[in-house]
C-alpha cells in the first residue's frame, strides 16, 4: 500500500492530451528567427510554410505524388474541409468508438445530410474493421485520442477500394505507422504528438483525393476557407505555402523546430519507439495493481499516445468524482497536469505518452499515481 510520497518527482509533470508537451530541447529563445512583422507571402514566410510541408513529408514519408497543406482550425479545419468539399458522391460509412468521431458523424449525417451507414463501439472497444464496404468513401479516427483505443494496422484497408478514406490522425501522426497507400485524406495537428502550438492543421491528400476534388463539385456551398480548387482544378499553393488565410508565423517557427528536434531522436521509428515505450510504462503498471486497468478492452488496439485508464476498486463510490480527486492531488503535488479524462469518456484519467515526454517522467509519475490513489481511498473512508 503507497501511503508515503514517493522520494522522486517527474522533471516535467505535463502528461496534457492536448496541447501537449514540448520537444524536451524546446527553449522560447529558439524561436528568435521567425518571420515576426512580415507576411507570410514574402519570401521568408513562404520559404518556411514551405519547410514545414517538406520536413513533414521526409520524416513521416509520405510519398512524393501526395499533396501537404497547412489549413486554419488545427484538425478539426482540415477534417470539415475534407468532408465538405469530398463527401457527397457516394455512399459514406462513418466509424466512430470516441468523441470527436462520434463529432465526425454528426457532421456528415445531420449537417451535410449525406447518405451514411453509421457504425459505432462503446469507450474501450472498436467497430467491427472487416465489415467495412470500400464501394463507399469510409471516415474514421485512427487513433481515438478520446477512447485510447486505436486501429491496430490498415491491412483491414481494400487496396481496390473504390471510395476515399479519411483518416483523422491526429493523435497518431508522429506516432505510429501509417500506410500512405491505404489513405486518401489524413489530417492532424501541430499541438498532438510533437508539441507544437494550437490553431494550425495538416490536410494530406493521396491522387486519388485530388482527383475526386477536380473531378466532383458538391451540392452545398463551400465557405472560402474550405475551398481546395477554382475552375475544376486544385489550389496548388494551398499545398506549397500560400495558405487559406494568415498562419502565425511565430506558430510555424515553433513546429520547425519541433520537427528539427524529431530528426535527432531518430525520425518517426525514433518518435514512435519513444511513445512505446512510454506507454508501455503505464500498461506495465496497470498489470501490476489490479485497481487500475487501460480503458482498451483489447491489448492489440491499445493507444501509445492518449492512455486511457479506468479505477477497478470496488470501494470507490463515485468514480467521476473520484477520479477528479486523485487528478487534483496529482496536479497539487506538481507531478501530472491536465490528465482527467476527456469530459464525454468514462471517468478515470488519461496520460499523454507521445514522444516528446521523457520515459523517465512516466516512470516517476506513475508511483504518485498509487499514492493519490491510496490517499483518496483513505479521504473517502473518513467521509463516510
Amino acid at each position: 500500500m503507497a501511503t508515503q510520497q514517493p522520494a522522486i518527482r517527474p522533471a516535467n509533470p505535463r502528461f496534457s492530451s492536448g496541447p501537449c508537451a514540448k520537444p524536451p530541447s524546446f527553449d522560447v529563445s529558439k524561436l528568435a528567427n521567425a518571420a515576426l512583422g512580415r507576411s507570410h507571402r514574402a519570401t521568408i514566410g513562404k520559404d518556411k510554410l514551405k519547410a514545414a510541408i517538406e520536413n513533414t513529408r521526409e520524416i513521416l514519408g509520405i510519398p512524393a505524388d501526395y499533396k501537404i497543406g497547412i489549413v486554419p482550425a488545427s484538425d478539426t479545419g482540415a477534417v470539415e474541409m475534407s468532408l465538405w468539399s469530398l463527401l457527397g458522391q457516394r455512399k459514406v460509412e462513418m466509424l466512430a468508438w470516441e468523441s470527436f468521431g462520434a463529432g465526425w458523424v454528426t457532421d456528415v449525417v445531420k449537417q451535410l445530410k449525406i447518405d451514411a451507414e453509421v457504425k459505432t463501439a462503446d469507450y474501450g472497444q472498436i467497430v467491427d474493421l472487416a465489415s467495412v464496404d470500400f464501394n463507399n468513401d469510409v471516415v474514421f479516427t485512427w487513433n481515438g485520442t478520446t477512447a485510447g483505443v486505436r486501429v491496430p494496422n490498415g491491412d483491414w484497408i481494400a487496396d481496390d477500394r473504390d471510395g476515399l478514406t479519411i483518416c483523422d490522425a491526429t493523435s497518431a501522426a508522429f506516432a505510429m505507422d501509417l500506410p500512405w497507400d491505404k489513405l486518401d485524406v489524413t489530417t492532424f495537428s501541430w499541438q498532438k504528438v510533437l508539441g507544437g502550438e494550437g490553431a494550425h492543421g495538416m490536410l494530406i491528400l493521396s491522387p486519388r483525393a485530388v482527383e475526386r476534388l477536380e473531378s466532383y463539385t458538391p451540392a452545398w456551398p463551400l465557405p472560402k476557407i474550405f475551398r481546395m480548387t477554382k475552375g475544376g482544378k486544385l489550389i496548388e499553393g494551398i499545398f506549397t505555402g500560400a495558405t487559406i488565410n494568415t498562419p502565425s508565423m511565430l506558430a510555424v517557427e515553433d513546429y520547425l523546430l519541433a520537427l528539427d528536434w524529431a530528426q535527432t531522436v531518430g525520425g518517426l521509428q525514433g518518435l514512435i519507439a519513444r511513445a512505446d515505450a512510454n506507454a508501455q510504462a503505464v500498461f506495465d503498471f496497470c498489470d501490476a495493481n489490479d485497481w487500475i486497468a487501460n480503458l482498451a478492452e483489447d491489448d492489440s488496439t491499445r493507444s501509445n499516445t492518449s492512455v486511457c485508464l479506468k479505477f477497478n476498486d470496488a470501494r470507490i463510490q463515485d468514480g467521476a468524482k473520484f477520479a477528479k480527486a486523485v487528478a487534483k492531488r496529482l496536479e497539487a503535488e506538481n507531478i501530472a497536469l491536465d490528465i482527467g479524462a476527456y469530459r464525454d469518456a468514462p471517468a478515470g484519467l488519461r496520460i499523454w505518452c507521445g514522444g516528446t515526454v521523457e520515459t523517465a517522467d512516466v516512470q516517476a509519475m506513475l508511483p504518485w499515481l498509487a499514492w493519490a490513489f491510496e490517499a483518496e481511498i483513505a479521504a473517502q473512508s473518513v467521509a463516510a
